[in-house]
């Protein structure tokens, strides 16, 4: 019997193949992962928070975008796409093609059956060690249920749940503010 040997891809062969790809994929140790789609919650969901956030962020130096913006985890070399994420100042990215950010604050993801052990665990882990991440949130699909991590120090986060209709998730590092009732707005 014999073993083939698995091909793996550099940081640069991935992104040559995902700038012409039609369906996004993740990186990490040279290897590509498919992402699938969402649905229609996760969608407005999504889209009410982006809303929100760039409805507050409008005069400030701060911009939020949507799952098409690539981040680079740079002390691991993971690239990922969040379902959301907020850069401030000035927003570095990894070449000119200015597609893979590598210094966002806030994250933000929307969780689903089939990503929810993923983005609470080894994505989680993999974000920690973006140097300028302050505020993690996880959002559940079914209201209401926002999780909001954030960063003490180098190694400690602080936990908070948010689970009633009137709640307000404070995001100190951007100056906003996310009412449960606007962001499971039209979701039912």
């Amino acid at each position: 019997m014999s073993s083939q040997r698995k091909t793996l891809l550099s940081p640069e062969e991935y992104l040559a193949i995902e700038r012409k790809s039609e369906i996004k994929h993740e990186y990490f140790a040279g290897e590509m992962f498919a992402m699938v789609g969402a649905s229609k919650r996760h969608n407005l969901i999504t889209a009410n928070i982006i809303r929100i956030l760039g409805n507050q962020l409008l005069e400030r130096p701060c911009n939020v975008y949507p799952s098409d913006m690539r981040v680079k985890v740079s002390a691991t070399g993971k690239y990922t796409y969040p379902d959301m994420v907020v850069a401030c100042d000035e927003e570095k990215f990894a070449d000119a093609e200015n597609d893979t950010l590598l210094n966002p604050v806030v994250v933000i993801e929307v969780l689903s059956e089939s990503t929810e052990a993923y983005d609470r665990g080894k994505k989680f882990e993999q974000y920690q060690a973006i140097e300028s991440l302050t505020e993690y949130l996880l959002v559940a699909q079914d209201p209401y249920r926002i999780e909001q991590y954030v960063r003490q120090s180098n190694r400690e986060w602080r936990y908070s749940e948010y689970h009633d209709a009137e709640d307000v998730i404070k995001l100190n590092a951007i100056g906003c503010e996310l009412g449960m009732k606007d962001v499971y707005a039209k979701v039912e």
